[in-house]
């Protein structure tokens, strides 16, 4: 038997005809909880469609960004669905890079969390799918904030949260008061050091695209962040990002941690956690306002512009973002397993509110984040974690790892935020925001 390759399907020679076989779909994705749980799931997908294989590429956050965004740029074609964000969407989606997404009635678009459908849409038209949704917030020991007598308010200061870090910290039992990100990167870092610039009543530009790193709010929110982290973190917190704080928390050894909502998903899996009996939720720490305190965020599949196998591609991601995938990951995985932030009907099944402690506050999360109205003083740029303009991903890195670098104790804070206004005035000056 001859076998050729023809745009990604393969076709192969038999006795005395063509056999047609199936069209390869390659998915990026990331290496998160929730994608590794599709691919699993994949085989369902495949069954439904013999005539669609599915190959997967599954990397490393940082990594899959610089891959797919370098891919998209290149019309390099190595991908025919893309694991992207709330970032990229809307700006690819201008510059021609996405296909809009050919939802039908099954599908229910209307179905969707406003804030995600809008997040993901450009001119009205949805360019990438949500796969699961996310805002940010509290996640803390309740047996250990018990002990010491302290009672969490459902949206607590970060000074109450220092200070229950304090009473809670022994690193002699193994237990650190606070984990929170420290690893450089703009999705990274940044994404939890924006929100508490923002409630600090900061932002990353004014109105005439200044960056306003080196300001007041920003010194006594990365001021705090450091002080916090050298008292209460863990060790090498400088190198943890989502997954390794999900793994220390998991292991018992964070009293508290401040990150994604799709976290509380795994911090309450006994499947997974030693401590899901003991995990309690409450709403992301403000500090001078609630404004940006917690982040908006969808990790949502796309199609690029330049595929050659966009009806198998439109196929896909409709599957893998539709309600009879919340019931499919429901029936294999339990409800507690079910990707969360992205439909309205989720919320309202009663044996997902049952199973899953953190509903309530993580949809709170979410319906209060507002991207377009994420900081105190007024600002030119949409998004809470980050400024939805192409340079903000340089500068997102440049100034990450300067945080990182403050944190770890190889520059002052006020050196970290010089050198990074120094960086972004550099990059929004070279892009013509000013002169």
């Amino acid at each position: 038997m001859k076998r050729f390759l023809k745009a990604g399907v393969v076709l192969a020679m038999a006795g005395a005809g063509w056999v047609h076989a199936a069209t390869e779909l390659v998915i990026a994705t990331v290496n998160n909880g929730h994608m590794i749980e599709m691919q699993k799931l994949g085989k369902f997908f495949e069954q439904a469609h013999p005539d669609i294989k599915l190959k997967w590429v599954t990397l490393e956050e940082g990594t899959l960004r610089q891959r797919v965004t370098t891919d998209i740029a290149t019309k390099g074609g190595q991908f025919d669905v893309m694991t992207i964000g709330m970032y990229e969407t809307p700006i690819w989606a201008k510059k021609g890079w996405l296909l809009p997404i050919a939802t039908d009635a099954a599908y229910d678009v209307d179905d969707l969390l406003p804030a995600m459908r809008n997040g993901l849409s450009a001119d009205g038209k949805l360019y990438a799918s949500p796969f699961y949704g996310e805002s940010s917030m509290l996640m803390y020991r309740k047996d250990l904030a018990d002990k010491v007598g302290f009672k969490m308010p459902d949206q607590p200061t970060w000074v109450q949260v220092k200070e229950l870090a304090g009473k809670i910290h022994d690193p002699k039992a193994g237990v650190y008061g606070m984990c929170l990100r420290g690893k450089p990167g703009w999705g990274d870092n940044m994404a939890l050091l924006t929100t508490m610039v923002n409630t600090n009543g900061g932002q990353w530009f004014d109105m005439a695209w200044k960056p306003q790193i080196d300001s007041k709010p920003w010194r006594d929110a990365i001021g705090f962040y450091v002080d916090l982290m050298k008292a209460y973190g863990p060790p090498g917190a400088s190198a943890n990002s989502f997954n390794e704080n999900l793994a220390l928390f998991n292991e018992g050894k964070c009293g508290m941690w401040v990150d994604a909502t799709i976290a509380a998903s795994f911090v309450s899996d006994p499947k997974q956690s030693k401590v899901a009996d003991k995990v309690a939720f409450a709403q992301a720490p403000t500090a001078v306002t609630p404004k940006g305190a917690n982040w908006l965020w969808a990790w949502a599949l796309a199609i690029p512009a330049g595929s050659q196998k966009v009806d198998a591609a439109q196929t896909f991601v409709k599957w893998a973002t539709s309600k009879d995938y919340v019931q499919l990951v429901a029936k294999e995985a339990g409800w507690g397993a079910v990707p969360t932030g992205t439909r309205k009907s989720t919320y309202a099944s009663p044996e997902f509110m049952k199973a899953a402690r953190f509903a309530e506050a993580e949809k709170k999360a979410i319906d209060t984040a507002n991207a377009s109205d994420s900081t105190l003083p007024k600002s030119p740029y949409v998004g809470v974690q980050y400024a939805a303009i192409p340079e903000f991903q340089a500068i997102g890195v440049a100034v990450g790892q300067q945080m990182s670098a403050a944190l770890s104790g190889k520059v002052t804070v006020d050196q970290a935020l010089k050198t990074s206004q120094t960086a972004a005035e550099r990059e929004m000056k070279k892009a013509g925001y000013y002169k």
